[in-house]
This record gives C-alpha cells, structure tokens and sequence, in this order.
C-alpha cells in the first residue's frame, strides 16, 4: 500500500478548551508515529472557534518535540498572510531542530474570513502575487540565495517545499516548479480529477523533484461497526454545515439522525464537500480506501477525521493504519 500521513486541524470540542486540544494533538502524533503514518501535517486557520492550530509553526515545534521519527509539517501555511521572509525563517529554525523532519505546505488561501484577514493585516492582493513569493522563499532556502537579505537560518536547508490546492491553479503551478502537489480532496473535492491529470500532465523535473508526487487528502471516521463509525461521523457533518452555513463552532459531539434533520440543498453540499470519504467498519473503509486509490493512483493519502472523542479518533486512525499497512499494530 501507498504511504499515509495525518492532517490534524487540532479540534476544540465543545465543552473543551484548546490547551486539552493541544494534548490531543500531541497524543495522535505518538499514536501515528507508533503505526508507521509518515507525517503529521498541522493546518494554518484562524478565526475558528473549533480549530487550535493559528500559530502553525510553534504548534509544529510541540508535536517535532514530543516525537521522535515522524516528520512533521504544515499542510499548510497560508503565504500571503506571511512574508516568505519570516516563513523561511520560521522553518528554517524547525528545521534545525529537528533535522530531517520537517515539511513545508504552502496555500493561497487566507484560512480566514475577511475581517480576520484584515486583522492579520493581510494584502488583499497577496494571492495574486503567490507564485513569486514561493519563489522568494525558495531562493531564501537555497545554497547560493540570490536575494540580498538572507534567512538565518534558513540558507542551504533542505526543507521540502509542497504546493498545496483545491483547484487547477495549484496543480499548474506545482507542475510548472517541480514540487509535490497536495490537493484537498477532503473537503473541496469537485476538480480533484483535472488537478490530477494537469499536474502529471505538465509536470517539469526539478532539483527538487524528479517526477510528479500526489498526495490527497481523504476523510476516514472508522470503527468497530458501521453504525458507530457513521454515528462518530455525525460530529464532522454538523461542523462542515455549521462552517458552510456561516456558524463555525467547536467540534459538536455527534448526533443521532443528524442528515435526516437537513434539507435537500444541505444534504446535497454535504455529500460533495465530503464524497472523498470512507465512513464505516474495517471491512468497508477497506474497500473505501482501495476503490478511491485505484482510481486516483494517489501516490500517498493524508488521511483526516473529525471525531468529538479523542479516545474514538485513536481508534479510527488505529483502523486506519490497519488496513493500509496490512500489518498488526503495536499496543498502548
């Protein structure tokens, strides 16, 4: 089977805060690392009452810290909220720490709303100019930097730069520098295919990378039987529509019958937002996995779960482990 990693937004459950949070995290990360997950990527948002994760780079340093092997990274750091100076910087120093480990996703995106972009003093026009700055911070990373102010540290890290996306616009752009391509297929799934097929189309071979590498992400909620896994399933629903609906909350704890309480337009976005998913026993989130592998040739999957108890989250990804590794599991 293809490698697996883990995209953690950190959730804040409700009647939860984010220091417990932040222990979950930690936690997940010693689990993952224990049942042979290849990274732990942590995602930029901010604004979000449910999602711990804002000051990505410093959250990173915790779980790097508290593990040993597992590389660790951001999928992603939103650039045009940054200056790729800082970015540079920032992962420059990670990488230091822990060498070897560290991964670097970028985005586009503002991972906020308009008002907390302003807040973060964000040019509205950033995005337009994202393919520069990615190769400002590039060039800060390289052994011969060619701009006149260098990242200390940073100049000559080996610091693996992805291209994360949603879109067509990601994929041309990874293919066209030669980058690995992460697409968002957990949660904004409906140009995944065209992504795919532009990136390995126009892919060119660089210094970084020899040919195209696809990772996707991919929602599993599983457990012990079909209608625990679609009930822990219930909570990731209820965020998505709250968060669609412009009523971002904490995680809520999952709700018996919660689909058929929707209407038609709810249940429809639902189903698209989320058709990247395997929800269910062993047995169908096996299938789930191998029928959305077989028709992607994904060259690794990130695997993501919204589940409101923690102790219910290990065990999905525990399952999950399970069947991509093929190979029993070590105890806690």
């Amino acid at each position: 089977m293809i490698p697996f990693s883990v995209l953690d937004l950190a959730p804040i459950t409700e009647g939860s805060d984010a220091t417990t949070s932040f222990k979950n995290t930690l936690d997940l990360a010693r689990h993952a690392e224990a049942w042979g997950y290849k990274r732990f990527w942590l995602a930029e948002h901010h604004g979000m009452p449910g999602i711990a994760s804002a000051a990505t780079a410093v959250l990173i340093s915790h779980v790097a810290a508290g593990t040993k092997s597992i590389r660790v990274g951001a999928g992603g750091i939103m650039l045009p909220n940054h200056s790729p100076l800082v970015v540079a910087e920032q992962f420059g120093t990670l990488e230091c720490l822990y060498p070897g480990r560290i991964d670097l996703g970028l985005g586009r995106a503002p991972g906020s709303d308009q008002l907390t972009a302003q807040a973060l003093r964000r040019n509205v026009a950033a995005a337009d100019t994202f393919p520069q700055d990615v190769m400002e911070l590039l060039d800060y990373f390289s052994e011969t930097p060619q701009a006149r102010v260098q990242a200390v540290p940073g100049k000559g890290l080996r610091v693996p730069v992805w291209i994360l996306g949603s879109s067509l616009f990601g994929a041309q752009m990874a293919a066209a520098f030669g980058l690995p391509y992460a697409f968002a297929s957990h949660f904004a799934p409906q140009q995944m295919d065209e992504a795919i097929d532009t990136y390995r189309r126009y892919f060119r071979p660089s210094v970084y990378l020899d040919k195209p590498y696809v990772m996707l992400g991919f929602n599993i909620v599983a457990a012990d039987s079909d209608a625990e896994a679609e009930l822990l399933a219930t909570s990731g629903q209820q965020a998505f529509v709250n968060l669609r609906t412009g009523r971002p909350g904490k995680l809520p704890p999952p709700k018996p019958g919660y689909k058929e309480t929707l209407d038609p337009l709810a249940k429809t976005m639902l189903d698209q937002v989320l058709s990247c998913a395997a929800v269910g026993s062993p047995e169908r989130v096996q299938q789930g996995v191998l029928d959305f592998v077989a028709r992607t040739q994904a060259d690794e999957l990130m695997i993501t779960a919204h589940i409101f108890e923690h102790k219910a989250r290990l065990r999905s990804f525990e399952i999950a482990a399970e069947i991509l590794s093929g190979a029993p599991l070590p105890t806690f």
